[in-house]
Parts: C-alpha cells; sequence; structure tokens
C-alpha cells in the first residue's frame, strides 16, 4: 500500500527571507477497491487540523505510518 506523509505548509521571516517549512499532520493512503480496481485515497490526520491547505509528500525513510 503507497502512503504519502501529509503535511501543513508553514511560512516565516528568516533574516528577510521568506521560507517555508512543512509541519507533519497525518498521512495519506492511497487504496484500490477490491470489485473494481478502482484507486481511491485515506487520510488519517493525527489530530484535528483548521488550515486551508495540505500537502502530501512520500514518506522517508524513518517515517512509518500505520
Amino acid at each position: 500500500m503507497t502512503h504519502y506523509t501529509l503535511t501543513v505548509p508553514v511560512k516565516y521571516d528568516d533574516n528577510g527571507t521568506e521560507k517555508t517549512t512543512y509541519r507533519r499532520v497525518g498521512a495519506v493512503f492511497e487504496n484500490t477497491k477490491r470489485d473494481t480496481g478502482e484507486t481511491f485515497l485515506t487520510i488519517k490526520l493525527d489530530f484535528p487540523v483548521g488550515v486551508t491547505e495540505l500537502v502530501a509528500f512520500q514518506p522517508s525513510k524513518g517515517d512509518v505510518t500505520e
């Protein structure tokens, strides 16, 4: 099963330069329906999130989410 790390982009100022860091908030799992073979995504949040943008990345080698 393919999964991605779900993050929230957080912009900040570093000595006059705007930078972005990504804070983990959950995981996205790619699943397949058995009867039709159709692919769908399941999103699992680590905690309630009140944001307008979420970004999913493939997990790093040490990031295991079940």
